[in-house]
């Protein structure tokens, strides 16, 4: 399983959290997303490391942009 966590911008509320973890959780071989409100990271487990032009993908269908990857 691999972890990587991402900067996301504009996140502000509950609603954000759900749209991002619902557009991320959507990807092929997500097992996992975890929102951090306060700093804008998301958290992601997956089987193998994600495409970041997909995550970017989801984040922006969600109304969110993508910062970078840590």
């Amino acid at each position: 399983m691999v972890q990587d966590v991402y900067e996301v911008k504009g996140m502000t509320c509950d609603h954000c959290v759900k749209a991002v973890s619902s557009e991320v959780g959507a990807l092929d071989g997500v097992t996992g997303v975890e929102v951090d409100l306060e700093t804008g990271r998301v958290a992601v487990s997956s089987d193998q490391r994600l495409d970041y032009d997909a995550v970017a993908a989801a984040v922006d269908e969600a109304g969110y942009d993508l910062l970078g990857r840590n």
